[in-house]
């Protein structure tokens, strides 16, 4: 758990750079301009992945967490576990999730966020890769009740690459943590 934390912070804070569809070439991208936002709400969740696939290629993955941005964008970030790349990171990226009820969650991606070991630095934290994408992300659970099932995402970049995660709760409480105040951006039909 603590090795967990920092390869996680790592990748939140960078919040991605391309990963790698075989160990010597990197995905080439299409950089979107950059959104400067703050993660105002983090939620790690425990669990494994049954499914990652990055590019055709399948990986394991360390954990998965929750992002949420003070603009209102939305990463669900996989720390890949790639025995070639301790910063191989995945984020299924979007704006505006919706709730249908208490226990699902559906965020509508619209690009992918790669990060890996070759990615340039600022900081020492490696700069994300912003690869134009659709696709769709399903969270079953709440993170109020600190309890979340499975997030499924599917996405196709630009380029036709597919991505895909099926991430199974271990039944332990998600790890909640608010780091600062802002505007709600979820649709939620019962507030």
């Amino acid at each position: 758990m603590r090795l967990r934390r920092p390869v996680l912070a790592v990748a939140l804070a960078a919040l991605a750079s391309p990963c790698l569809a075989e160990s010597s070439a990197p995905i080439a991208v299409n950089n979107p301009p950059a959104q400067n936002a703050f993660i105002d709400l983090l939620a790690l969740m425990s669990g494994h992945c049954k499914t990652l696939k990055v590019a055709g290629r399948t990986f394991a993955c360390k954990t998965v967490a929750y992002a949420h941005g003070d603009k209102g964008r939305v990463n669900f970030a996989v720390a890949v576990d790639d025995p070639s790349d301790a910063n191989h990171v995945v984020s299924f990226s979007g704006e505006n999730g919706k709730r249908a009820d208490d226990n699902s969650y559906e965020l509508r991606i619209d690009r992918m966020l790669l990060n890996s070991k070759d990615r340039p630095k600022v900081d020492g934290l490696p700069v994300p890769a912003e690869q134009i994408s659709t696709g769709v992300c399903r969270q079953t659970g709440n993170f109020a009740a600190k309890q979340v099932s499975d997030v499924t995402c599917t996405a196709t970049d630009s380029e036709g690459r597919r991505y895909e995660l099926l991430f199974v709760s271990d039944g332990k409480p998600v790890s909640v943590r608010r780091i600062r105040q802002s505007s709600p951006s979820i649709q939620d039909p019962f507030k």
